[in-house]
């Protein structure tokens, strides 16, 4: 907090009494990518649910739940003056670095990764927050010291200490997707802040070493990348899902067998109904459908960016960029997997993936978005507050 005492960014948002409005653009495209996330999760996960708790609706209902309350953050969230996050970014990437710590203390291991924590009975993972935690940060930072991004001290230093320090606590993890998402959302967020184009350079050379050294000496991501680029050397083994998910994807064809009829959820595809719901969704509504999520997705991404370009102060504008940068490249990382471009990373497709408190960050941070579009200098739209 100390080292905003003094500093301000160059613009102050409008008064909390702003009748300035929401993007509805971009309200409508998460309220429709939901809507048909959760229709689609109730298709992939009901024969899963009926065999775990004989309840066919089980992951829906606390889906839809959590969409609930989810929807309710995001409009409230989007109706506050969204300068509080300048004034706790530090506490809230703080406080998720705290958790991301207490991870290989009292983490909760799933399919035998540890990555993440219960509280009260509810299971999340620490590293979507420390994600949230440095889009906030490195927006406030960059807000502050605008003038000084070009110098090494303030446009590499900082930025990467916070990227290295979630990263090492990521590898205790073998968390290296999201350790590649960090570092991807980092070096944006410092080229849009105006940091030097060869720090580039040189952090990507150093990039390409880790990664070459983590896949040498860590069995459990090196075993993923063989299963990635030869599942047919161990069909039944850890070749498995990513061949049943092909399967899901050609058997859908152009038109799809239809909403409800798909075979693979039927207990041959694992994770149906999280990571690679989207191989249902192939299966289901085919190439045509799978092409009009996908572009609702880029819409929504491109009206991210568009809310981002229009803020009105420099904050704002990283804010937007950061979290649409995190939308978009969460999106790219699970069809990436599903269709078999990418080897398998544990991220999971917005929206649509089972999973109540990832699903309540998400809307959260399309809150914080909507809370910036309330301040966009939009001069077509009378009802926007004009800078």
């Amino acid at each position: 907090m100390a080292l905003f005492k003094h500093n301000k960014p160059e613009a102050q948002p409008l008064r909390e009494d702003s009748t300035g409005l929401p993007d509805l653009p971009f309200l409508l495209l998460v309220v429709l990518l939901l809507i048909i996330g959760l229709v689609m999760m109730f298709s992939a996960s009901y024969a899963r649910a009926n065999w775990d708790t004989g309840n066919s609706a089980y992951y829906f209902v606390r889906q839809a739940g959590f969409a609930a309350g989810g929807l309710a953050v995001m409009l409230i969230v989007g109706r506050l003056n969204y300068f509080i996050w300048y004034r706790t970014a530090m506490l809230i990437l703080g406080g998720s670095l705290f958790l991301l710590a207490l991870v290989p203390v009292i983490g909760v291991t799933v399919n035998g990764a540890k990555r993440w924590i219960s509280l009260a009975g509810i299971r999340f993972q620490p590293s979507e927050a420390a994600k949230l935690g440095m889009i906030l940060a490195f927006a406030a930072m960059m807000a502050v010291w605008q003038d000084k991004m070009e110098s090494f001290r303030y446009g590499v230093l900082p930025y990467a200490g916070v990227m290295a320090l979630i990263a090492g606590l990521l590898i205790l993890e073998k968390h290296l997707s999201a350790t590649l998402i960090i570092f991807i959302i980092g070096a944006i967020m410092m080229l849009l802040g105006g940091t030097k184009k060869r720090w580039f350079v040189i952090g990507g050379l150093l990039a390409l070493a880790f990664l070459a050294i983590y896949l040498s000496t860590r069995g459990y991501a090196g075993s993923r990348i063989d299963a990635w680029l030869n599942p047919e050397a161990d069909a039944q083994g850890s070749g498995y899902q990513g061949l049943q998910s092909r399967y899901a994807i050609g058997s859908g064809g152009f038109l799809g067998l239809g909403l409800g009829r798909s075979r693979q959820k039927y207990l041959y595809l694992p994770e149906e109904h999280n990571d690679y719901i989207f191989a249902i969704v192939c299966e289901e509504l085919g190439f045509v459908g799978a092409v009009g999520i996908l572009l609702l997705f880029a819409l929504l991404i491109l009206r991210g960016f568009w809310i981002a370009i229009h803020a009105r102060d420099r904050f704002g504008t990283l804010v937007a960029a950061g979290l649409t940068t995190k939308l978009g490249i969460q999106v790219f990382f699970n069809i990436g997997v599903v269709t078999g471009l990418l080897p398998p990373t544990g991220i999971s497709l917005p929206f649509f993936s089972y999973g109540g408190t990832a699903l309540l960050l998400q809307l959260f941070e399309m809150g914080v978005i909507l809370s910036v579009s309330r301040w966009c200098v939009n001069r077509d739209n009378p009802g926007r507050s004009k800078a």
